[in-house]
């Protein structure tokens, strides 16, 4: 019976020390490949541009008033003055860095009616230093051209990230460059 106590003790020293490297093992993979490969996403002497912003275009038609005609051919209880059809315009962005076309799409817009706004996402490294950065978007199919612009001197550093967004009121708005 003491053999047998013996050589149980024997085995758990073991498992205990097996258990033990392969701990220490696997904590040593994690460490190193949470340290040592090097992830390099842009070089010294690059910075990134990145257009990022969600818009919904304007309406395709304008809303109409209904006659007295149009109204009475209607249920009572879908008698409303006007008529406001929901489907937008597609939103048409481009966009050029030093006279170089780098960005451009038309993006019908999503749903099942043609209602929706759409996101626009488009990301580039860049050499860093001093650019002529232009953007124009269409958001009307009533406009011929563009109807939103904007054209500035942007300065980026190494390793900087140059965000382009829309807002309604402002239009295009530059975070990270130096104008």
């Amino acid at each position: 019976m003491a053999d047998l106590n013996q050589k149980a003790q024997k085995v758990k020293f073991w498992q205990y020390l097996l258990q033990a490297i392969n701990y220490s093992v696997f904590m040593g993979l994690i460490w190193y490949f949470a340290s040592a490969p090097s992830v390099r996403l842009i070089e010294d002497d690059e910075a990134m541009i990145t257009i990022a912003f969600a818009h919904a275009g304007q309406l395709r038609e304008p809303c109409r008033m209904l006659s007295q005609e149009e109204l009475n051919k209607l249920p009572p209880n879908m008698r409303k003055l006007d008529d406001c059809p929901r489907e937008r315009s597609p939103v048409t962005v481009e966009a050029s860095l030093d006279g170089e076309l780098i960005y451009n799409e038309s993006l019908p817009p999503p749903g099942l009616f043609g209602d929706g706004g759409v996101d626009v996402f488009y990301s580039a490294k860049i050499s860093a230093g001093e650019h002529k950065l232009s953007l124009k978007m269409n958001d009307s199919v009533q406009i011929e051209g563009f109807n939103h612009g904007f054209e500035q001197q942007v300065r980026v550093d190494p390793a900087q990230i140059l965000l382009v967004s829309f807002q309604k009121k402002q239009g295009f708005v530059i975070t990270g460059g130096k104008q």
